[in-house]
């Protein structure tokens, strides 16, 4: 039986977006300094705020093509449920974006904070403007808003993804909480 050897980088074959360290890829990781039994919460608690706010802006779409009051209601009630959960969520990330200088010693740490903050004051414009009228509301404002929401999370994940990934920031590892 012929055996082939294969090579393998230890590196993400994606070029980073803003920065790359190897010493940060090789060391062990930096643990989050909100975890469970060593298991990071930040990345639990942000599943269900960015399913909220997509599925916010797929029930303005809704609301958009059938001018049903359902659509309306349920964004009303998404939005706000995503702005509790991204509070939640904002929480446990300001903690380690805090207690975790490697995470603000990069550009990666800094853009995820600012587009998050961003899409929470964002999100409680939303919502606020929809409180009370959720259907005359929704066009165009609502819809426009979020859409950038949308957008904004996408561009935040690809940034929370380099802060875990490439720089090894909340999993399980000794490395140091300042640099490599």
């Amino acid at each position: 039986m012929e055996t082939t050897e294969t090579t393998s980088t230890p590196f993400p074959n994606i070029p980073p977006i803003i920065e790359s360290d190897d010493r940060e890829y090789l060391d062990s990781g930096v643990p989050s300094t909100v975890a469970i039994a060593g298991h990071p919460l930040h990345p639990l608690t942000v599943i269900f705020p960015i399913a909220f706010l997509a599925a916010a802006l797929g029930s303005d779409f809704g609301y958009w093509l059938t001018n049903d009051f359902f659509w309306a209601r349920a964004s009303l009630w998404l939005i706000g449920l995503g702005l509790a959960g991204g509070v939640i969520a904002a929480i446990t990330g300001m903690s380690d974006f805090l207690r975790i200088e490697r995470v603000r010693k990069r550009t990666a740490g800094w853009a995820h904070m600012i587009l998050n903050v961003s899409i929470l004051v964002l999100t409680l414009v939303n919502f606020l403007l929809r409180l009370g009228n959720a259907e005359s509301r929704i066009l165009p404002w609502g819809l426009l808003i979020s859409l950038i929401v949308g957008t904004l999370t996408s561009i935040s994940g690809w940034f929370g993804a380099e802060l875990s990934y490439r720089h090894k920031i909340g999993v399980v590892g000794a490395g140091s909480k300042r640099y490599p």
